[in-house]
């Protein structure tokens, strides 16, 4: 039976990436600040824990563990990376985490690594325009994110390919594109926009709030797709950073009319300041298919349709 470890378990992707571990067979090894928030989790082993701490992630990489999935991040959405109140935090604590990590990994010979980046560590200059966005992978640098913490992403991925240079480490990096769907964070400031603009659908009494002009442009990646991707890529020989994400862009705006259409309510957006990050941004798959020979397909409404009604779920039961 193989092994895995994954750290960030108690997380919005890394929960979701032990039911799929557990449903190929998998022995399963959680680990966590917490237990996931929305369900039980399905690991064999689950550790609550601090992975900052070099001697707690010494006792929970052991020297027989196949693959070793890294999701743990100090992260939230727009509200909690771009206000520049939590940089110091988002440094620090990521950062450890990683340097712990690679260091356990090869100091017990795990067999296989994998570590979820971000298209935050994409250079700024070239997403300014929202119709236009570049973040094919060989467009990182001259490196230049927008934030601390895709400075961060950027900062580990060089760690663990160093460790792979220097140690052996057989390491697959991932450039997530905001991964959503049911059992993520969904209200408290640390939520991402899909599950916001549900939760403020749901809420509305007529009238939803939109950060900016609205003219930004991002992509949405569901979450069932996100594990997909990850999985192939884990069974496949590349090694180089690559995206995993949709290619579906849409104009914030637009994505609260989204959620505005679902809802099938009468509400008007209002536009406000709010922290933004940058002004377009959008997957490039074209790497991805030519070397795993997958892509996405569900579109953005089905998702987000399955994300309205879990969230309005949440409500109900609160």
């Amino acid at each position: 039976m193989k092994t895995a470890l994954v750290l960030g378990a108690g997380g919005f992707i890394g929960s979701h990436m032990v039911k799929r571990l557990k449903s190929e067979g998998y022995w399963v090894r959680g680990v966590d600040l917490k237990k996931p928030e929305f369900s039980d989790t399905e690991a064999d082993d689950f550790v609550v824990g601090d992975l900052r701490d070099p001697h707690l992630v010494s006792l929970v990489v052991d020297d027989n563990i196949d693959e070793l999935y890294q999701f743990a991040a100090d992260m939230g959405g727009a509200g909690y990376i771009f206000t520049g109140e939590h940089d110091a935090d988002v440094m620090h604590n990521s950062g450890l985490i990683n340097l712990n990590v690679v260091y356990e990994s090869v100091k017990k010979g795990v067999k296989k690594v994998f570590y979820s980046s971000s298209a935050c560590m994409y250079p700024e200059y070239n997403q300014l325009d929202p119709d236009n966005p570049n973040c094919e992978e060989s467009s990182a640098y001259p490196a230049n994110p927008d934030s601390e913490y895709g400075w961060e992403k950027l900062f580990s991925e060089r760690l663990y390919k160093s460790f792979e240079r220097n140690y052996g480490l057989d390491v697959r990096i991932a450039r997530f594109h905001n991964i959503f769907g049911p059992e993520g964070t969904w209200t408290g400031g640390k939520e991402k926009a899909p599950a916001a603009m549900c939760r403020k659908a749901i809420l509305s009494n007529g009238e939803m709030e939109v950060w900016g002009d609205g003219t930004q442009t991002r992509s949405f990646l569901y979450i069932d797709e996100c594990i997909e991707a990850v999985r192939r890529l884990m069974k496949s020989n590349f090694t180089e950073p690559v995206n995993i994400g949709s290619e579906e862009m849409i104009a914030i705006n637009d994505f609260a009319q989204m959620a505005i259409d679902i809802s099938k309510k009468n509400i008007q957006i209002k536009n406000i300041e709010g922290p933004l990050g940058v002004k377009g941004r959008n997957s490039d798959n074209r790497l991805f298919k030519e070397k795993i020979g997958w892509e996405p397909t569900q579109p953005l409404r089905e998702g987000m349709e399955k994300t309205y009604n879990w969230i309005k779920k949440m409500i109900g039961d609160e």
